[in-house]
């Protein structure tokens, strides 16, 4: 029993590392720089200036904090759907099936490093805040705010993994990755307020990822207390797993149906 958890623990960690440094492209430089550092700073400027320009500079934090948070759905949705989907653009999709390994470490795995790439975007983004926006982070529970940051950033890598299964069988995996990111800027509450959406339109932001994740940073960096927002961050892990859940069934249910169709690499 021993040996198997090994087993399936290296091939959990190799997986990992082997989709991310072969699959997600970060080994240009460049490319790479340019989506952890600028990419953040045009999308907080934009959204902060536009939103206290309509409402009032006061609410600048509001601005800041929610699209900071945000960031974790690009390294959540974009990252780990390449992850996945490069299996079968790259044509590994059938060794993938055809391996005895364990699928689940396999798949999970995929979403390993995207967390922590995500998280490291997340603070990139509240340090331009800060140092350009007047961010105030001095009444803030740091250590309570990193675990909000790393259950939110786990959360949307379990709606990444969901989408990477889509993108097992669309033709159009990027429509599908922008459309589902544009939905969590509108519905997850970093440029709307909840409070402010219809009444159907607020349960399907409850129904996302990001949503409590972005209300319990903004309550911690207004000076909160990690037992206010463990609701929120519960909360947030719980709508992450959910998505994992629904992502590895699908991603048997295509398995089972390329095994029982004779097509291994697509649909």
């Amino acid at each position: 029993m021993l040996r198997t958890l090994s087993l399936n623990v290296r091939l959990f960690l190799e997986g990992a590392f082997l989709s991310y440094v072969a699959l997600f492209r970060w080994l240009r430089p460049m490319t790479y720089l340019a989506s952890k550092i600028m990419m953040p700073l045009a999308s907080i400027l934009f959204f902060t200036l536009l939103g206290t320009y309509a409402t009032s500079a006061s609410n600048a934090s509001f601005y800041v904090i929610g699209n900071a948070i945000q960031i974790a759905s690009v390294s959540g949705i974009y990252g780990v759907t390449m992850s996945i989907g490069g299996d079968r653009w790259e044509g590994t999709l059938v060794y993938l099936f055809g391996t005895p390994a364990n699928r689940l470490a396999m798949f999970v795995g995929r979403a390993f490093f995207h967390i922590f790439d995500g998280i490291l975007g997340v603070w990139i983004g509240l340090g331009w805040g800060v140092l350009l926006l007047g961010l105030d982070l001095t009444h803030t529970d740091l250590s309570a705010l990193l675990l909000t940051i790393l259950v939110t950033t786990f959360s949307t890598s379990g709606l990444g993994l969901l989408l990477g299964c889509v993108s097992l069988v669309s033709l159009d995996t990027m429509f599908i990755n922008n459309l589902a990111y544009f939905a969590l800027l509108i519905f997850s509450g970093a440029n709307v307020p909840i409070a402010s959406l219809p009444a159907w339109v607020a349960a399907i932001s409850w129904a996302l990822p990001l949503t409590r994740g972005i209300a319990a940073s903004r309550e911690l960096i207004a000076g909160g207390s990690l037992a206010q927002v463990a609701p929120l961050i519960a909360g947030e892990a719980a709508i992450g797993l959910v998505y994992i859940l629904l992502g590895y069934a699908l991603f048997r249910w295509f398995e089972f149906q390329a095994r029982r169709r004779g097509t291994l690499e697509a649909f």
